[in-house]
């Protein structure tokens, strides 16, 4: 779907669209519901009565005022409402609003009364924009509907914040829903040079021989069975004065896990094009810091690569030698994504980052603690873990404090190496084990996020169709480039 969200001053005086949207809530007429009432004389309280509609989230009606549509959108009840309801109405009016046939439409900025009309239109533009994600690049004859929205008496500068941030999310998505075949770590390494050429930012990407001369073995041992050669992408955005701190990002960027000799069942490959949606979460965020200009450094670091079964791959037993100079014995070939991250985070934490945030698809053991819903977060810093949980508080992300526990550090010491990148033949903790084994590679403070969960979903959602969702891009712009809108 192709939409643009505009702000205008006044409502239906102003826009003479064929649709005008106002809200139903808490069996009452909004306020906008009830000057339009009024226009109608009294119709829209008639019908209503008549056909004793309750309003709820979600349920529409629409009926005919002048020569002019009213469609009237259930908000729910008032009791427990968020800026989060304003957002998931966002996205579930503009599939009711193309579903009526309407190209064009002026909607009242819902519950600006209660949030401020700043946060109010921030939260309805943005969960337009991204309830309006399609992903049909490869279809051979898409259908492309087109709409435009009016938010009535809305902030211009809250509904342009929501598009630069919608834009990044939705882009993101394109890259976790891309095929494998397509998006290999190559290609992920060109969409970052183009993006870098686009948003003016600086791009390196690196390829496997710079990769191995960097002494980045861990990441190279995970690589090497792979016909598709990895990269390790660096992307830079520098604020134009001094910046008030270097802050780094780093993202898993498995294109494709097999699981390598530690096979997966084909059920638990199905989903694995989306083991880079830590990588793709980066770079949506870099997109819009990019157009944010915040007055913090941020450096993205991805190590990209494929995951891959051949005479060449890397085995159980195998010791690998990371950038930090620590020895690794792989007891298991899936738990890759972790070696991968080793050494980009001993690369963030060397070229002189003060804080580094990073975010992976890393362990089904989070996704059995938390759901599908929820990232889980380790921090090694409370204040940065603060910070993190924070800004997902405001971006309307689900994130939930998990701990470090340090007795649980023995279980990744090898007898072998160093250590170990699992804890062997035990089934418990395997979230704070990764996490723990990632802790290892820095002295900076670092926010792990586990986005196994949240990431991607087999099944439509609030806030997006199946597929990528793009968790992390709004928690990480909200914690580099704090939203200024505030409140009226």
């Amino acid at each position: 779907m192709e939409i643009t969200v505009k702000s205008a001053r006044r409502y239906v005086d102003e826009i003479p669209a064929p649709l005008a949207i106002a809200g139903y809530w808490g069996g009452e007429l909004t306020e906008e519901a009830r000057k339009l009432d009024q226009k109608s004389g009294g119709q829209l309280s008639r019908v209503l009565d008549e056909l004793k509609y309750k309003g709820d989230f979600g349920e529409t009606l629409l009926l005919p005022v002048g020569e002019q549509f009213v469609l009237l959108f259930g908000l729910g009840r008032k009791r427990g409402v968020s800026l989060e309801t304003v957002r998931k109405a966002g996205a579930r009016l503009v599939h009711e609003v193309t579903r009526l046939g309407f190209k064009e439409a002026v909607a009242e900025t819902f519950l600006a009364e209660k949030f401020g009309k700043k946060q109010a239109s921030y939260a309805l533009a943005e969960g337009a924009l991204l309830g309006a994600y399609e992903f049909k690049k490869y279809k051979s004859d898409p259908e492309v509907k087109k709409l435009r929205l009016w938010l009535a008496r809305s902030s211009g500068p809250a509904v342009d914040r929501a598009e630069v941030v919608a834009e990044a999310v939705n882009y993101a998505r394109d890259l976790i829903n891309e095929p494998p075949n397509v998006l290999t770590p190559a290609e992920l390494g060109e969409r970052a040079k183009e993006l870098g050429r686009e948003a003016g930012l600086e791009v390196e990407v690196w390829d496997e021989r710079q990769i191995q001369q960097a002494g980045m073995g861990a990441f190279y041992g995970v690589a090497q069975g792979s016909l598709n050669p990895p990269r390790f992408i660096q992307v830079v955005y520098r604020p134009q004065g001094k910046p008030s701190r270097v802050v780094a990002l780093v993202g898993k960027g498995m294109t494709f896990d097999t699981g390598g000799y530690s096979l997966k069942p084909n059920e638990s490959m199905l989903t694995m094009k989306c083991d880079m949606a830590g990588a793709a979460a980066v770079l949506g965020t870099m997109r819009a810091v990019a157009r944010l200009k915040p007055d913090v450094e941020v450096r993205a670091y991805i190590a990209a690569a494929e995951n891959m079964i051949s005479g060449g791959a890397f085995r159980v037993s195998d010791v690998l030698k990371s950038l930090s100079g620590k020895t690794v014995e792989v007891l298991n070939t899936d738990a890759e994504g972790r070696l991968t991250l080793a050494d980009a985070i001993t690369h963030a934490d060397r070229e002189g980052a003060e804080a580094i945030v990073e975010l992976s698809t890393l362990t089904g053991a989070c996704v059995i603690a938390l759901g599908d819903k929820v990232a889980g977060m380790f921090s090694t810093d409370a204040r940065l873990g603060r910070e993190v949980q924070e800004a997902a508080e405001r971006a309307g992300e689900k994130v939930w404090p998990m701990p470090l526990e340090e007795e649980y550090r023995e279980m990744i010491v090898s007898t072998t190496a160093d250590l170990k990148n699992v804890h062997g033949r035990s089934r418990y903790g395997g979230a704070i084990v990764a996490g723990l084994f990632l802790a290892e590679f820095t002295e900076k403070p670092l926010v792990h996020l586990d986005i196994a969960g949240p990431a991607y979903t087999e099944r439509p959602h609030a806030l997006g169709p199946a597929g990528g969702v793009g968790f992390g891009v709004r928690t990480l712009v909200e914690l580099l480039s704090p939203n200024p809108l505030g409140e009226e």
